[in-house]
């Protein structure tokens, strides 16, 4: 029996998946993309799929790999959805199939406790100890104990915990095999796990980091795989290019500067003048950040000659001509220490990969790339390419036979167009297999969308205050229930000021809005409050939560989208591809501006129906999209939702919503 033969026994109506997995229903768009993939991998092609919302695309990857009986790489997004994958859906099916397969799990070396710097932060001056002390114990108690060493296993750790930095190690900082515990590291552990396993677990960020550094252990993996498959594909690009440039901050130089000095002091005091040499660092970065001055945070200064916008040409190229100098004074006292530890040896290479690229970001640009300065609290000096193209093809277009493999790129949302060239263009991919599988839902009796007319325009100074007004309105109609997804952080800030004005006095809903609580306890606490846990909420939020939110059910049924989501056009990157895309005769607007629109439209539209059952409106609250021409690109890329002509019909609607026993033949 062949592999798509396979595929279709274990999808059909009595087969091994209806008898082993809970909840299984037989969906024609799943068993569609199965077989593509089962195509694929028999064929070793590249395949990629948009896999509308509800198809159950998992296990229309997952099914035909592991009956393929190949060495599998799968990678996703997020270590959330790493850890979903690899915790849940992962071993059902292996279990359902009965294959013999071994399974691992890889994160970047920051997800794991580092034994060694465990050990050294309890010793180390700069310690914060008020509030950090009692994280610093509890991780020492469960040391006692992981097997894995995954911070992400620790109870009540906050993945925002100050005290994570300080017991695991990154690139910069790790000893290598020098390290006095490196026979029980985890990394390594965790490592040669996913070496001799059959299917192994990783995240986008873990697969460029090796690409960029050979860093990860990728480069000893992916050439024994035959199947990688990549699911939250349409994050690829924007994941890539953040690997594949060259980037430099001042909080880099600061936590190189905090670990030159607390070494230096434990296991070297008094050969060198480590408080001198610290501090010397130390104040090149600040003075570096000083040359900003008020510049807002948050904010891109462009770089398209020698030194970034809006700065003093002088006074930036001394700064960071002093930085290296810092740098290279640091490089020559490390040198006459290093064969005194590890520690040190490793403090001399950060000190020179730090000098070397502050060296380059004294040169000019590389053809082809864009620079730009992010202002924060630190600097960060950024140069990157402009898509990932290269950088894919070169690996999955080989003429090398031996080493093809099955490519396998997949998401909910992948573009607005039949060769789905938002994705596949930027990615590479132009010659590859496309599929696009419809959702399974019934969106003109399940949904409805609404787009206010006689709002004011996007552009206007009342817009944000006339987006509160209504979503304060509406969510108090529907009794909480309600997300509300803004486009800019300044935007986020005004609406979830203004609903917290509004129903603060009453008590009656709670806004819960993004930055005052980690983002998986926000969700946790609105799936509760409008579950019948607690108040009824309401969810301003921004950027992340435009995806991979999910809220079923009641929970959540009114999502409010603030304006549409063109990119920023004052960006440096968008900047650089729109000029690219001119350059070339096309359409800034048409070719690069609207399908990102289309996209993202897409993706937060998504948040709304989750299953077959759930009913809801989704609100745009920006007239373009019914007054001007491409508008109707943009309703093309959203679901078949039932179109309310008025204000008075959406209430009458979100009226229907909130009356109990309400079925979805009464809301047709």
């Amino acid at each position: 029996m062949n592999l798509a033969s396979q595929v279709l026994a274990a999808f059909a109506p009595e087969g091994v998946l209806s008898r082993a997995t809970e909840h299984f229903v037989p969906r024609s768009g799943q068993t569609e993309m199965a077989l593509a993939v089962a195509q694929a991998i028999e064929g070793a092609y590249p395949l990629v799929v948009e896999a509308s919302t509800g198809v159950g695309k998992t296990f229309s990857y997952l099914v035909p790999a592991l009956l393929s009986g190949e060495r599998v790489l799968l990678s996703t997004a997020t270590k959330a959805l790493q850890d979903q994958l690899f915790g849940r859906d992962l071993p059902a099916l292996v279990k359902a199939l009965g294959v013999p397969v071994s399974t691992a799990l890889l994160k970047g070396r920051g997800s794991y406790l580092c034994l060694h710097r465990m050990e050294m932060a309890r010793h180390d001056a700069s310690f914060p100890e008020r509030t950090s002390l009692g994280a610093l114990a509890k991780v020492e108690r469960w040391a006692q104990g992981t097997a894995t060493g995954d911070l992400a296993e620790l109870p009540g750790l906050d993945e925002r915990s100050p005290v994570i930095p300080w017991v695991s190690s990154t690139r910069e900082n790790c000893l290598g095999s020098q390290c006095p515990r490196f026979r029980g590291c985890h990394v390594n552990h965790a490592r040669r796990e996913a070496l001799a396993a059959d299917v192994v677990v990783i995240n986008h960020h873990l697969f460029f980091a090796d690409l960029a550094v050979r860093e990860s252990g990728m480069a000893e993996l992916l050439p024994t795989v035959r199947i990688a498959i990549f699911d939250e594909a349409h994050q690829l690009n924007e994941t890539g290019v953040q690997f594949l440039g060259k980037n430099l901050s001042t909080g880099q130089v600061l936590d190189f500067s905090r670990d030159m000095l607390a070494t230096g002091l434990q296991l070297a005091r008094g050969l060198v003048d480590w408080q001198a040499l610290s501090g010397a660092t130390e104040h090149a970065a600040r003075d570096l950040r000083l040359t900003v001055g008020n510049a807002y945070p948050g904010s891109k200064l462009r770089w398209n000659d020698t030194f970034p916008e809006g700065l003093n040409a002088a006074e930036w190229s001394t700064a960071l001509a002093a930085l290296g100098n810092s740098l290279q004074a640091a490089c020559e006292a490390l040198d006459s220490v290093t064969e005194m530890a590890p520690d040190f040896v490793r403090l001399h290479e950060r000190a020179l990969e730090l000098a070397e690229r502050t060296r380059a970001f004294s040169a000019p640009t590389e053809p082809g790339g864009v620079r730009w300065l992010d202002v924060g609290t630190q600097l960060r000096l950024v140069e990157s390419p402009l898509d990932i193209a290269k950088a894919i093809q070169a690996r999955v277009f080989t003429d090398d036979k031996a080493a093809a493999k099955s490519w396998i790129f997949t998401s909910a949302t992948l573009g607005d167009d039949e060769r789905l060239s938002w994705f596949t263009g930027p990615c590479g991919l132009t010659q590859a297999s496309v599929l696009r599988v419809g959702s399974p839902f019934d969106y003109a009796r399940q949904a409805a969308f609404y787009v206010p007319r006689n709002f004011p325009k996007p552009g206007d100074a009342a817009h944000t205050a006339a987006v509160a007004a209504s979503a304060a309105s509406w969510a108090r109609r529907l009794g909480g229930r309600t997300m509300v997804l803004t486009t800019t952080l300044r935007a986020l800030r005004a609406i979830g000021d203004a609903l917290q004005s509004t129903f603060d006095g009453a008590g009656d809903i709670e806004v819960l809005v993004q930055g005052a609580m980690p983002k998986r306890a926000l969700i946790e606490r609105f799936r509760q409050g409008n579950g019948g846990g607690g108040r009824a909420c309401v969810l301003v939020a921004s950027a992340s939560f435009w995806e991979g939110i999910d809220v079923p059910g009641e929970a959540l049924q009114l999502v409010i989208i603030d304006k549409l989501p063109f990119p920023p056009p004052n960006d440096p990157m968008v900047e650089a591809k729109s000029r690219a895309l001119e350059s070339d005769g096309k359409s800034a607007f048409n070719d690069y501006f609207l399908p990102e629109a289309a996209v993202a439209l897409k993706q937060g539209a998504g948040r709304l129906i989750r299953r077959e059952t759930d009913q809801g409106v989704l609100v745009i609250c920006d007239s373009r999209l019914a007054v001007m021409g491409y508008g109707k690109r943009l309703l093309r890329a959203l679901p078949a939702m039932q179109r309310l002509a008025s204000e008075d019909e959406l209430n009458e609607r979100l009226d229907l919503l909130t009356r109990s026993g309400t079925t979805a033949t009464q809301l047709t």
